[in-house]
């Protein structure tokens, strides 16, 4: 699957070249807008978890991984635009996302390492609002806990991962108040940072970070069709 001309100016050098980092995908003021649309959802949209909080939007998956067909939110559309003028969706069925995870991770919290599976197109696009976090990259059938390599999302970035490191590897965020050792040798994507000066003293205390994971899941049933509408 070949990278899309405005992608491939951002590719993640020591990695496989199937991941994706720009700095500034969104302004202060865009951030602060979606933050207080994912703050002002209704308390049933949170699914409370042990280690973290999240919205799934439009809906969850059903037990056989379809997605019932069902507009995303405004405040989560207004971003696929930029996206696909990117070309981040090129290749995927449905031209576009229809499915968006937002987590939040307080200090403290993470996700097990993990890989996102057959149910969605071989590409994710996550933007970070809030707090920086750092990405752990984990080769599959790995024996150890020791990442593979390290990426470092600044708020208001974009990270797109796709391919070879989409379906070989698994991906994780350690539970722990602040991350460290942080520098060009230890963080994949160092050379594309906004302002990799936030982090000269090689770490920082964590504050609370928000992710909004967009998808393309492959398979859509059609509500009305459900129903026998046609």
């Amino acid at each position: 699957m070949s990278t899309p001309a405005p992608l491939a100016a951002t590719a993640i050098p020591s990695p496989p070249p199937t991941i994706h980092y720009i700095p500034s995908f969104i302004t202060p003021a865009e951030e602060s807008s979606l933050q207080s649309s994912i703050l002002s959802q209704p308390k049933p949209k949170w699914t409370i978890l042990s280690h973290r909080r999240l919205q799934t939007h439009p809906s969850a998956l059903s037990s056989s991984n379809v997605l019932l067909s069902a507009a995303l939110p405004a405040f989560l559309e207004s971003l696929v635009p930029r996206m696909q003028a990117l070309g981040v969706w090129d290749h995927a069925p449905h031209k576009r996302p229809n499915h968006v995870l937002v987590n939040e991770y307080t200090p403290g919290e993470g996700i097990m390492p993990h890989e996102d599976g057959a149910a969605y197109h071989p590409v994710v696009a996550t933007v970070s609002l809030g707090a920086p976090i750092v990405l752990d990259i984990y080769e599959k059938g790995e024996g150890g806990r020791t990442p593979k390599f390290r990426i470092l999302q600044e708020p208001r970035s974009l990270l797109v991962t796709t391919g070879e490191v989409y379906a070989s590897h698994l991906h994780g965020i350690e539970a722990r108040t602040s991350d460290e050792d942080l520098g060009p040798e230890t963080v994949a994507n160092w050379a594309l940072l906004g302002e990799p000066q936030a982090f000269t003293e090689g770490r920082y205390e964590r504050q609370t970070r928000t992710s909004l994971t967009y998808r393309d899941v492959l398979k859509v049933a059609d509500v009305g069709r459900l129903f026998g509408r046609k």
